[in-house]
C-alpha cells in the first residue's frame, strides 16, 4: 500500500470553501483532528503574480496534519506555475479546482466549467502533476448537469496523467448544492481506476460518512459546509470511522472558548479591521440554532469594536449556561 492509499484509507479531509478555509480555520480543524485540510482555492494567475492576499491563502501554522493547497485556472502554464510556487510554500499536496460552481468561477472558464472541457481539464492535470514533486489531486463533480456526466472518463485520463487521489462533490454543476448529493453514482469508479478517492457532499454525521463510504465505495469523504460553525466535526466522524465511537460535541461552556481563541487567531492573523468583517459570518455559524441568535448577529454584524464584540459574545453564552468560567 502507497503512502497515498494508506493516507485515504477512512480518511476524513477538510474541503476547501473560499472564505471559510483560512489559515486560523484550518488550524482550529487540525486541533481537533482529522486526516488533512485543504486551502481556500488561490487563483493560480494570482499567486504568479505575487498576489500577497492570495499567498496569503497558502499559510498555515500546524505542521502535524497533512495541508493541501487548491489552485483554480484555466491556463496550464499558470496553473503549473502556482503549484510550484504552493511547493515551496511547505504544500503537501496540490489539489485542482474544477468542482466550484459559482458563477464568477465557471464564466472563467475555471472550475466546474473546465468539466465541460475534458482536453484542457486533462492537460492542465497533466501540466501541474509534471510541474511538482508533491501529490496532485483532482476535486470535480458528477458534471456538468444531468445530460453531460463525465466524471468517469475524467476520472481515467486524470489518472493517466497522474494525479494520484480525487475528490467527487456527488452532485452536478446545475444543481449547485440543491437536491441531494448522490453518493451510489460514483461507486463504479473503484472499478475504473486504482487511485483512491473521497466521496463529498450531504455527509453531516459519523453515521453519514459510513452509509456514504458504503454506497460511493470511496476510501474516505470530504467534510465542507458541515464544518461551518462546527470545526470539531472531522474528528467527531474520523472516530465514529476508527471505532464507532460516538463523540459529543463540545458543550456551550467549550464552545465559548472556541470562538473566542477562534475569533483571536483571525485578528492575529488579519489585523481588526479586517479580521472583524471576515469574522462575522464564523459568528452567525457558531451561534445557529441558539435561542436568540437571531438579534445576536444583528448587533455582530454592526460592530466594529474588538472589546465591544468580545462581551458581545460572552453575554450572549451567559444567557446559556450557568458559568463561563
Amino acid at each position: 500500500m502507497t503512502k497515498i492509499e494508506s493516507l485515504y484509507k477512512n480518511a476524513v479531509f477538510l474541503a476547501p470553501m473560499a472564505g471559510v478555509t483560512d489559515a486560523p480555520f484550518r488550524d482550529l480543524v487540525a486541533s481537533f483532528g482529522a486526516t488533512a485540510t485543504t486551502s481556500e482555492m488561490a487563483a493560480s494567475e494570482a499567486l504568479v503574480r505575487n498576489s500577497e492576499k492570495t499567498r496569503k491563502r497558502l499559510e498555515s501554522k500546524d505542521g502535524n496534519l497533512w495541508q493541501v493547497v487548491q489552485i483554480m485556472g484555466a491556463d496550464p502554464k499558470n496553473m503549473a506555475e502556482s503549484a510550484r510556487i504552493a511547493e515551496s510554500f511547505g504544500a503537501d499536496a496540490i489539489d485542482v479546482n474544477m468542482g466550484c460552481p459559482a458563477r464568477k468561477i465557471v464564466s472563467n472558464e475555471s472550475g466546474s466549467a473546465l468539466m465541460k472541457n475534458e482536453k484542457l481539464a486533462v492537460e492542465i492535470a497533466e501540466s501541474v502533476a509534471k510541474a511538482v514533486k508533491i501529490p496532485v489531486t483532482v476535486k470535480m463533480r458528477l458534471g456538468w448537469d444531468a445530460q453531460h456526466i463525465n466524471f468517469l472518463s475524467l476520472a481515467k485520463k486524470f489518472e493517466e496523467v497522474g494525479a494520484q487521489a480525487l475528490a467527487i462533490h456527488c452532485r452536478t454543476r446545475a444543481q449547485m448544492y440543491s437536491g441531494k448529493a448522490d453518493w451510489t453514482a460514483i461507486a463504479e469508479l473503484k472499478d475504473a481506476i486504482k487511485i483512491p478517492y473521497l466521496c463529498n457532499g450531504d455527509i453531516k454525521s459519523g453515521e453519514d460518512a459510513a452509509q456514504a463510504l458504503t454506497e460511493s465505495r470511496a476510501d474516505g469523504v470530504m467534510i465542507g459546509r458541515e464544518a461551518l460553525g462546527k470545526p470539531w466535526i472531522l474528528n467527531q466522524i474520523m472516530k465514529f470511522l476508527e471505532s464507532g465511537e460516538i463523540v459529543p460535541s463540545p458543550s456551550l461552556e467549550e464552545q465559548f472558548q472556541i470562538i473566542m481563541n477562534h475569533f483571536e487567531a483571525v485578528m492575529n492573523f488579519y489585523g481588526e479591521n479586517r479580521g472583524i468583517k471576515l469574522f462575522r459570518k464564523h459568528f452567525c455559524y457558531y451561534s445557529g440554532g441558539l435561542s436568540g441568535a437571531s438579534s445576536f448577529r444583528e448587533t455582530i454584524n454592526r460592530a466594529e469594536d474588538v472589546s465591544f464584540i468580545k462581551n458581545c459574545v460572552e453575554d450572549f453564552y451567559k444567557g446559556r449556561f450557568k458559568a463561563i468560567l
